[in-house]
């Protein structure tokens, strides 16, 4: 139980960059491994979007309060039109997303880690196998504080993140923040995810969530679109509002299910440019989700 116990407060230390998949994408995560499942039941606009979801990281230790970790996630996105759309949208009906997560960290003083991340991206429906436009970059560096022994538990991170697929040359700053402000409450501040969690045992977990979700992905072989537009990438957005429960099978593994609403949501065709060519959906919509993940919190 001792050996157990040392192996995870050391994980604890060098894998927590991981968070960083929060500002270099659209997803949060401190976890060595999760299965995912998500629905987007068919609404007005009469699209259902499946996305499947799998990662896995893992550290290595390069010296004292030195890690380099790396880790491999892809997501699937498959969708079913059931309504005609003002193209042929045959190509679009399945995209992929695979990233490359490379992180180094480094211990400064007692109280703050260093963390640097970068983050390959190929984001494309894989038509015609890989081509340029395929690729992304993303990079991340923060701050990271942290006191899990304190009264009232918390971490903080500060830092910059650049995102080549938002179309801003410049880095956006980045901001979470977790407090264990009661034995059985606690929430967290930050973008892409804001959660307010109900701690019942060490077994059972209730929590209120708003985060973000969505996607950006390359298009092979141009859609031909009215006016002889073309549709080169394909993106959503939403601004999604859950409840949602888990259940810890041990104090890192564990299953989970959220249901929610898309309170904002705009699915695009973009140009060249990246500008609105066609919009697919703006209309909010149910949203479900369901996994397995073993994490460090």
């Amino acid at each position: 139980m001792h050996l157990r116990h040392h192996f995870w407060s050391r994980t604890t230390l060098y894998l927590f960059f991981f968070v960083c998949i929060c500002f270099t994408g659209l997803s949060q995560t401190t976890d060595i491994l999760r299965l995912e499942y998500t629905v987007i039941p068919e609404n007005d606009a009469g699209i259902r979007t499946n996305r499947y979801r799998a990662l896995f990281n893992a550290p290595f230790k390069l010296g004292a309060d030195k890690y380099f970790v790396t880790g491999l996630e892809y997501n699937r996105y498959e969708f079913e039109f059931e309504k005609e759309l003002p193209f042929e949208y045959g190509t679009v009906e399945r995209l992929h997303i695979i990233d490359l997560n490379l992180g180094y960290i480094t211990k400064i003083n007692e109280n703050w880690r260093a963390v640097g991340i970068l983050t390959p991206r190929l984001a494309s429906n894989f038509e015609e196998g890989v081509e340029n436009n395929d690729f992304r970059l993303n990079a991340s560096a923060f701050l990271w504080k942290e006191k899990k022994e304190a009264e009232k538990p918390f971490r903080l991170i500060l830092g910059l993140s650049f995102n080549s697929a938002t179309g801003r040359p410049y880095p956006l700053p980045l901001i979470n923040y977790n407090l264990r402000f009661h034995p059985n409450w606690s929430y967290t501040l930050g973008v892409p995810r804001m959660d307010l969690k109900y701690h019942v045992k060490d077994t059972h977990v209730i929590q209120t969530a708003l985060f973000l979700d969505g996607y950006f992905v390359n298009i092979q072989n141009d859609i031909v679109l009215p006016d002889n537009n073309l549709g080169s990438s394909i993106s959503l957005s939403a601004l999604v509002a859950a409840v949602g429960y888990q259940y810890k099978m041990t104090k890192e593994i564990s299953v989970y299910a959220l249901a929610g609403y898309s309170l904002l949501q705009e699915g695009l065709i973009r140009d060249v440019s990246r500008g609105r060519a066609i919009t697919l959906n703006d209309e909010g919509n149910f949203y479900l989700r369901t996994g397995f993940k073993i994490g460090i919190f």
